[in-house]
């Protein structure tokens, strides 16, 4: 099977999928508006598209490249990841069939601007088939047109191989400065929509109660200045960690040398793919009460759920699991099973790889 992405090149997310297919044998093209911000992929051929400035001419530049190279690669499939820019590159390619694979922020934010949704629906409309990882992800493709019919539910998935519970790096936490204290992270973008700012106004409150506390906050974003001085102006830096973006590499030390995770996001597709991770490595999570997140942690039961903008919840709930070691212990286990049985990376992977399959050659058995 040769399969044509038309993905974002700086994407976790991105790489994950394509790397899985490539590593499978399939012949994979791999086209990007995105400079490649992770280490490349055997047996993949890569072609970069220089990104413009101006998002308009961006796409009005793009596409008669895209269609160009798609003729000269002459795909079985070309499979699109994000409804965006590259939704939109993708159907003005004319190229069938094509698989649309919604992300989150682009039917759920973009979806209901006025100026982007119609942008959004076309590019939908143009999928042969689409995937995207929650039931409200679904309901909302529907509205915007889309035939039931042709939406599959399929998780991004987690390794969980690499992301898997083990003893925390005293090497890590020496770099960090943090000894014997618990540590709590974030690993969410430092953008206005991930709400890092209700977490850092929680630390006054967790520090009253725990002052050896310790936050680590990973990311990077447009709100990094403004968050660095809310933490001074709290009089809590000495306390928090910004730590900027932390490869894929690491992030499994930096999670299971963690006590708790937390996720403070506005907006989520399905589960977040840092928030699945930390559940693979066994820690306690505390997340925001949206979207489809009830589906995967049962408040009080493997960890906790907070209204969105919430400090003091979010500081009472911080402070309850790092008291009650056997609730930690408990909700980690739980969500590491949770994980192995139904966000599993290889199982997710294998369900579109027979989508693939279906699409090209009918009903398969596989």
């Amino acid at each position: 099977m040769k399969i044509c992405f038309l993905a974002p090149a700086n994407s976790v997310h991105s790489h994950r999928w394509i790397k899985y297919f490539a590593d499978k044998g399939y012949e994979i093209h791999w086209i990007s508006l995105a400079t490649p911000s992770i280490d490349s992929i055997e047996n993949v051929d890569f072609y970069e598209i220089k990104r413009f400035p101006i998002k308009a001419f961006q796409i009005l530049l793009a596409v008669p490249r895209v269609r160009k190279l798609i003729e000269s690669i002459q795909p079985e499939i070309l499979h699109v990841h994000s409804a965006g820019t590259y939704g939109l590159v993708g159907a003005l390619s004319k190229f069938h069939p094509i698989i649309v694979t919604a992300w989150g922020s682009d039917v759920l934010i973009a979806g209901k601007s006025k100026i982007k949704r119609p942008l959004i629906k076309f590019a939908l409309s143009k999928g042969d088939l689409i995937t995207c990882d929650a039931e409200h992800m679904r309901a909302e493709m529907t509205r915007l047109g889309v035939e039931p019919k042709k939406i599959h539910i399929v998780y991004f998935g987690t390794d969980t191989e690499k992301f898997n519970p083990g003893e925390r790096s005293e090497k890590l936490r020496h770099k960090l400065g943090i000894f014997n204290s618990p540590l709590i992270i974030s690993l969410r973008s430092l953008e206005p929509i991930y709400d890092i700012e209700s977490l850092i106004n929680s630390i006054p409150h967790v520090l009253k109660e725990i002052p050896i506390a310790k936050f680590v906050i990973g990311g990077t974003g447009s709100s990094e200045g403004k968050l660095n001085r809310l933490a001074k102006s709290l009089g809590v830096s000495e306390s928090v960690r910004f730590v900027g973006q932390i490869s894929n590499d690491e992030l499994p030390q930096y999670l299971v040398t963690s006590d708790i995770y937390i996720s403070t996001s506005s907006s989520d597709a399905g589960l977040a793919a840092s928030t699945a991770e930390a559940m693979a490595c066994g820690l306690p999570v505390i997340i925001t009460d949206f979207g489809e997140n009830k589906i995967w942690v049962k408040d009080g039961e493997n960890g906790f759920l907070v209204p969105i903008k919430d400090p003091k919840m979010l500081a009472e709930k911080i402070i309850y699991i790092l008291r009650n070691k056997e609730v930690r212990e408990r909700f980690g286990k739980s969500n590491r099973k949770i994980i192995e049985e139904r966000n599993n990376y290889q199982i997710e992977m294998h369900k579109m790889e027979n989508i693939y399959i279906e699409l090209l050659y009918g009903k398969n058995d596989r």
